[in-house]
């Protein structure tokens, strides 16, 4: 009896995370996505970059995964989400946050932040997923990290949104938690050439799911108010 209330409870608070991220929706005239850069077939290279990562060994991921997952989205996108690594459904389909994590950053970026998934772009710290979806190795991070370098580099967002504690902590490399480094943003250099654009941090999809609570959901959606706000789009009025 007290596993089907468990359940039940999740359930609950599953769906509540959601009506609250519906509950933003809104329409914008900005796009979301930067002007296109016609010097650079950023296309062509971000899917030879992931025909790269489909092939690579590097490490033992490449060897117990059954699809690598690098990416996807606009290319030339303001707005990069970047987490910690695949799940199950993520491995078996060969794309990124598409299970119980990605339906909530979906009303995350459509209803709370009025823009579409194809307006962004969603990646991961390393591209094939960790047995039992543990945390990513620090060598598997090691071996994966530049083809993240490379394609933060193609696309050169404005924004990066960092998802979780590995994500955020990999890209400012800090030892910091999530909850001293979400809030405000970072600074964020491509290459040692390039003026530093902005990273936010903020908690996992996942990590909402698993702790739901009405503070750490408005916490994220000041988080994305921030980003928003950041890129001059249209802030939706949030809740309370």
């Amino acid at each position: 009896m007290a596993e089907k209330g468990d359940l039940k409870k999740v359930f609950n608070q599953h769906v509540q995370l959601e009506e609250y991220f519906t509950g933003f929706a809104i329409k914008s005239d900005k796009p979301a996505a930067a002007p296109q850069q016609p010097q650079k077939d950023i296309i062509n290279e971000l899917k030879q970059l992931a025909k790269e990562v489909d092939t690579c060994r590097k490490c033992v991921l490449g060897t117990t995964r059954t699809n690598s997952v690098p990416g996807e989205g606009n290319p030339h996108a303001q707005i990069v989400f970047v987490g910690e690594g695949p799940g199950a459904d993520e491995d078996a389909q060969g794309r990124p946050f598409v299970g119980r994590s990605g339906q909530l950053l979906d009303k995350i970026i459509t209803n709370a932040m009025g823009l579409k998934r194809s307006d962004v772009y969603i990646c991961n710290i390393v591209k094939c997923r960790p047995p039992e979806n543990r945390e990513p190795r620090p060598e598997e991070i090691i071996s994966c990290l530049p083809f993240l370098k490379r394609q933060l580099g193609l696309i050169r967002p404005k924004v990066i949104v960092a998802l979780g504690a590995p994500a955020a902590k990999t890209l400012l490399e800090t030892n910091k938690p999530i909850g001293q480094l979400r809030g405000r943003f970072h600074d964020f250099n491509f290459d040692d050439f390039s003026p530093p654009i902005k990273l936010m941090p903020t908690f996992h999809p996942a990590y909402l799911l698993r702790n739901y609570s009405d503070e750490n959901r408005r916490k994220v959606w000041e988080d994305m108010k921030t980003v928003l706000a950041e890129l001059g789009l249209p802030v939706p009025k949030g809740r309370g």
